[in-house]
């Protein structure tokens, strides 16, 4: 057996047709390659786990196998300047402490794509990493129970990352830690947890990502002046499903956003935090979902410009009995305005307003949510409307409500084809 396995590494790729037994050990080869070579890897199954600490372009050519055998991760990357690409990369082990990863990351200006990952606890685990590329790459976690997979990309402490057009399917979350100055681009995540989820992570752009069947879109939490643009966010439902939240997050610009069939689309909790901050949601649609926009609490600093709510169930919603006059609506597009444009600029002859009648029941009373859109309170809400018994909380008023649904880009979020390039502008932009 030994002597088959031997035999098959060094002849490896001349003796077509045969199966080994065991799979091929790939640390030899790799300690054999000198610093600014390529290792190219013929058809095969190599074992794992391997550390790669120089230089190098390891190449699989969509034709050979790392497997770690259930120990460790798969790749640990311990150097600057290495290419890993064109492999398949399965049978990390099971450690949630030790991180165990397809391909742990602990270096600098190294590429990692084009790769398939699966049956990896986590995906590519970026620690203390600066300036990578992560790209094109397919990441599956291991086969168990939602919250005990692990994550697909982790950036823990990395500043200056490229996270562009990886697919996520069946992972925990996407985690952005402490991490500032990435860039997290046309990836597509589903069927997974958190999409995007940040914490203390500032200076970061969001654009062009496609989340779909995940319990919540994109989070941030206590991070600061990130750009999250022109993203497709749909199908986050369950009790805690959200498009995009924000918690004690300030200096926010959301604009162009698709967010679609959610329980709801934004939820805001006690964001912009900063003093003398704004967050700034501009040509976002927000459509087809059980509540609009959610607020934790009577809140101010947001400013919804040129944003379209079309039929959702419930528009805006404040818990504890609150408004969101507070914040700014302005030229925003609401399905349910009622009123006329006469003159024919596009612009409603009257204000929007939204009153908040029989939703005060499931507002006030979390279990009576349950019956959110039944005939039940539907009928409440049409006569309260008719003859209210109470006086109504007037939720938003809009003084310039658009009657077109198109969305409105204001010039300063152009998408740029760069997206340091528009990280750069928003830096120039805060003074910073």
């Amino acid at each position: 057996m030994r002597m088959l396995a031997r035999c098959g590494w060094l002849l490896l790729g001349c003796l077509p047709g045969w199966v080994l037994a065991e799979p091929i050990p790939l640390q030899p080869l790799i300690d054999r390659t000198p610093p600014g070579e390529t290792l190219v890897l013929e058809a095969g199954t190599y074992a794992g786990p391997v550390v790669i600490d120089k230089p190098m372009i390891l190449d699989g050519r969509d034709r050979a196998t790392i497997d770690a055998g259930g120990k460790g991760s798969v790749i640990v990357l311990r150097t600057d300047g290495a290419t890993i690409r064109n492999l398949h990369l399965t049978g990390s082990g099971e450690s949630h402490n030790d991180i165990d990863a397809g391909i742990q990351v602990r270096g600098k200006y190294n590429v990692i794509r084009d790769n398939r990952i699966d049956d990896c606890l986590f995906g590519i685990d970026l620690q203390q990493a600066n300036n990578n590329v992560v790209r094109r790459n397919r990441i599956r976690s291991k086969d168990f129970e939602l919250g005990q997979r692990g994550d697909a990309i982790r950036l823990w402490y990395s500043f200056d990352n490229r996270i562009e057009d990886n697919d996520i399917e069946q992972v925990r979350d996407t985690v952005v830690w402490y991490s500032a100055n990435n860039v997290i681009a046309r990836n597509r995540a589903r069927n997974s947890r958190y999409s995007l989820h940040f914490m203390y992570s500032r200076y970061n752009l969001v654009e062009g990502n496609e989340y779909v069947n995940n319990t919540v879109g994109i989070f941030l939490m206590y991070s600061d002046g990130v750009v999250v643009r022109n993203n497709y966010i749909a199908n986050a439902s369950g009790p805690t499903g959200v498009g995009i939240g924000f918690k004690e997050t300030s200096d926010l610009t959301v604009e162009g956003n698709r967010i679609l069939y959610c329980a709801s689309g934004m939820y805001l909790d006690v964001s912009p935090f900063q003093p003398d901050t704004t967050n700034r949601m501009t040509g976002n649609l927000i459509a087809y979902n059980g509540i609009g926009v959610r607020f934790l609490n009577d809140w101010t600093g947001n400013i919804f410009r040129g944003n379209s709510f079309v039929d959702n169930l419930t528009q805006i919603a404040v818990t504890g009995g609150n408004t969101a006059n507070r914040n700014t609506w302005d030229g925003n597009h609401w399905s349910d305005y009622e009123g006329f444009d006469q003159d024919g600029d596009g612009i409603g002859d009257t204000p929007y307003k939204l009153y908040d009648y029989a939703d005060r029941l499931w507002q006030d009373e979390p279990y009576a949510q349950f019956f959110k859109g039944s005939p039940m309170l539907e009928v409440l809400d049409y006569l309260e409307r008719l003859a209210p018994l109470s006086e109504p909380r007037m939720l938003v008023q809009d003084n310039r409500p658009r009657l077109s649904p198109e969305p409105v880009i204001a010039k300063a979020g152009e998408t740029k084809e760069d997206g340091f390039d528009a990280l750069e502008q928003l830096r120039k932009s805060l003074g910073r």
